[in-house]
Order: structure tokens, then C-alpha cells, then sequence
């Protein structure tokens, strides 16, 4: 190898530090936790959700495993885990286009395997080494076990993997504390605008003490709420480009970023790793753009992600793509934290995605139509505003911690290829 070795690493191989597709047993259609490929995330270490399914294939892991999708897109889309989700002695599977790298006793570090597989240097190898059809490329897994990499000794090894760990887990802790927020938000919501018990003149849950109820076209509502369509109260609904006005070919390094299904995940639109147009493509797109205080939805695909940009997000001006629609509510009329909310509850995604196909590609036919029909009891101005002040306080929150987890994420993202090629070194640790 040409790459000069730091003092104290040596040249080895995968096959040489790691045990590679390991063998284990299931019994034949055995309940198991499954792990398909849709729930790695790109360059995430948690793995999202499992399966429970009985066992007819696929690759076995345990716990401590890396999962390494060799196929492409997914290989460079970064989809990679470490395995934590099962029990002990539990054995879970999944795609069998996965390779599972498991440690070897006194020659590496588990949690360091797995970041040594999302770092720069292994990803340009493992595409390198990629062969097959166009769109159905795939790793050669023995030319990538064989492969001559530089690595550091194991108590190095462990220290590296506990400095990146550190950072993990501080982003992991910070998404936990945001689910913890946002379910917050939502049981709030649910007291006051579906048992109708928000805080009467006196302070007192309203239906709970009395408060009188009135029928509606929509069933008993509280004294002085009103039916209404969402086009009564909003200033703008709008759909994402049609057909491929945004292509890769488009992008720029700086300009006016677009925003994806992979921003909507949660009640705030999640900035970062945005891809941009120019001014000028996106004066084209006037009809796209989306400013703070904009609620965006998903109309394609992973249909019924609703998420609100907020006051001090990081841009001042987005394009949604095409998968996108997005509604501009008048302040006057409503409040958009009110409206937010209810398309996060369980009866807002009921009445959105009840327009919706699951055939081919999931999709809400006709989205700014459907959404422009759709009725609701709305509360008064006056207690919409009461939630919303209520809601942005924990919302002010959320997004705090969303740009804390975008800078230690960066952090890490510029730590991680100067640890795993000796740029870096940790102090310390025992040889």
C-alpha cells in the first residue's frame, strides 16, 4: 500500500480483524425481528424499527453486528447499523444483501467496526469493488474482506470508537428528549381539541366542568367553535414542481436549498444536507417556495409526513420538490401550530391520507384539493392562540436541539476520516 502508516498501525485486512457473515442458526419460519433494508438509515447508526416475521431467509446477526448494505443505491446512500435491538442471545435477521461484520476476540473493537465502515476511505473500496448490471451492482464481498487496509491496534481501536460513541450517543439522547417533546405537544393537543377539555375562563378543563357543547355538522363541539374547510383560513396551498424541474443535474454548492422527504420526519422540518438550486431555477419554481411558518406535507411515498418550518430555521426561503405540497395559513384566520398539530394527531392523518392509493408508488390523489376540502371544528382565535403559545415554547425547544445534534453530527462527520486514517490520534489509551 502506497498510504504511510501511523506509528504503532499496522496493514491487515477485514478477513484478518473481523469475522465477516458469520454463521448462525434460525429455526425454519421461527418468529424472529427482522431488519429490512428501509429501516437503516444513511450513515446512521441506530437502526430505525424491526419486524417481527417468521424466519424463510436472509442474513443472521446478534447484537454487536455492523450491517453493511452491499448493493447499489443503498451502499452509497451510506445505509449502515450497528446492531443493539435484540436480547441477549437473540439472533434477528434481514436482507440478503447485507454484510454482517461481527469483532474478533483481542483483534478489534465492535463499535469501531462499525465506524470504520461508514468512514470515507472503506466506502471508496467497497464501491470500488462493486460488480454486476446496471442498477444491480453489488460488493464482492472476498475482494473486500481481502482487501489491504491500514488499522490501528485494538486498545486504539476502543478509544477511537469511545470518542465517536460520545457524540452518538449525545445525538441519540437529544432525539430522545425531541420524541419526548413532541408526544408532549401532541397529548396537550389531544386534551384540549379532542376531549375538549382546554383550560376554561376559570382556568378549569372546560368539558370536564360544565362547559356547554353545541351540535354540529361535525358532532357536539364547545359554545362558539365553527365548522370550517381548510380553504377558509388558509393564504396559499400549493404543490412541489411538476414532472423533473429539479434534477440532480440542477444542483448547486450554494443557492436556495430544496427541501425532501428525508427533512419532514418530525413536527420541525430537520435543516441540514439540503441540496440547493440557483436563484434564478428557483424564480422559475415561485410557486414552490416555502418561507417560516409553512406546514409541508408529503403527498408521494412515504405519504402523511407532516412538519412546519420554523421562525429561525436555518434558511429563509426553501423549494419543495415535487413529492411535496404545502399549506400557508392566514394568521389572522388560524393558527398554523393549531393546524400542525392536527394533522399530527390521529384523526388530521385519518382525513389526510383518506384521499390516498397504496398501488405503485403510495400517494394522496389530488393533495391541494383533498387538503383545501378538508373540514374540522375549529376553536375560537382566542384558544388557538393560547395552544400556539403553549406550543412554541416546547417547539423552541425541539428545534434547539435539532441544531445541536446538526453541529455535533458535523463535528463528528470531520472527526471520523482523520481518526480512521492516523491524522488524529487519541491520547491515553494503553498499547
Amino acid at each position: 500500500m502506497s498510504d504511510k502508516l501511523p506509528e504503532g498501525w499496522v496493514e491487515t485486512t477485514l478477513g484478518e480483524v473481523a469475522e465477516i457473515n458469520p454463521r448462525e442458526s434460525i429455526k425454519k419460519g421461527a418468529l424472529a425481528k427482522a431488519v429490512p433494508m428501509n429501516k437503516l438509515g444513511s450513515f446512521e447508526k441506530k437502526i430505525i424499527g424491526f419486524e417481527i416475521k417468521n424466519f424463510k431467509g436472509g442474513t443472521k446477526f446478534r447484537n454487536g453486528d455492523t450491517l453493511l448494505a452491499r448493493i447499489t443505491p443503498c451502499l452509497e446512500n451510506g445505509k449502515t447499523a450497528y446492531v443493539d435491538i435484540l436480547d441477549e442471545g437473540e439472533i434477528g435477521f434481514g436482507s440478503t444483501e447485507y454484510i454482517v461484520i461481527r469483532k474478533k476476540e483481542q483483534k478489534s473493537d465492535k463499535q469501531f467496526l462499525f465506524y470504520f465502515s461508514i468512514s470515507p476511505k472503506f466506502r471508496e473500496v467497497a464501491i470500488k469493488l462493486m460488480t454486476g448490471t446496471s442498477g444491480r451492482q453489488r460488493v464482492q464481498t472476498q475482494q473486500l474482506v481481502n482487501y489491504p487496509f491500514i488499522l490501528p491496534l485494538l486498545p486504539e481501536q476502543k478509544a477511537i470508537a469511545a470518542v465517536l460513541s460520545a457524540f452518538d450517543d449525545k445525538i441519540e439522547l437529544l432525539r430522545e428528549q425531541n420524541e419526548t417533546l413532541e408526544t408532549l405537544a401532541q397529548t396537550i393537543f389531544k386534551q384540549w381539541f379532542v376531549h375538549f377539555n382546554f383550560p376554561d375562563q376559570n382556568g378549569k378543563p372546560y368539558r370536564e366542568n360544565g362547559g356547554e357543547m353545541v351540535d354540529s355538522e361535525l358532532g357536539e363541539i364547545p359554545k362558539g367553535w365553527k365548522c370550517k374547510e381548510i380553504k377558509t383560513v388558509a393564504d396559499r396551498i400549493a404543490m412541489g414542481p411538476f414532472g423533473s424541474n429539479i434534477k440532480v443535474s440542477t444542483f448547486v454548492d450554494k443557492g436556495v436549498p430544496v427541501i425532501s422527504g428525508q427533512h419532514l420526519h418530525g413536527t420541525m422540518l430537520t435543516d441540514g444536507s439540503n441540496n440547493f438550486i440557483t436563484p434564478e431555477h428557483a424564480e422559475k419554481l415561485k410557486n414552490s417556495r416555502v418561507v417560516p411558518g409553512d406546514i409541508i406535507f408529503t403527498h408521494a411515498g412515504n405519504i402523511g409526513q407532516v412538519s412546519i418550518i420554523p421562525k429561525n430555521a436555518k434558511y429563509q426561503e426553501y423549494v419543495i420538490s415535487q413529492r411535496q405540497f404545502f399549506l400557508r395559513v392566514d394568521k389572522e384566520r388560524a393558527s398554523n401550530w393549531f393546524l400542525l398539530m392536527f394533522f399530527k394527531s390521529r384523526m388530521g392523518q385519518h382525513l389526510l391520507l383518506s384521499n390516498s392509493s397504496q398501488v405503485g408508488v403510495p400517494s394522496i390523489a389530488r393533495p391541494s384539493t383533498h387538503l383545501k376540502s378538508i373540514r374540522l371544528p375549529f376553536p375560537t382565535k382566542e384558544i388557538q392562540n393560547k395552544f400556539e403559545k403553549l406550543t412554541i415554547a416546547i417547539m423552541d425547544k425541539i428545534h434547539f436541539n435539532h441544531t445541536l445534534i446538526e453541529q455535533l453530527s458535523k463535528t463528528r462527520d470531520t472527526l471520523l476520516p482523520k481518526l480512521m486514517n492516523g491524522e488524529i490520534r487519541v491520547k491515553g489509551f494503553e498499547q
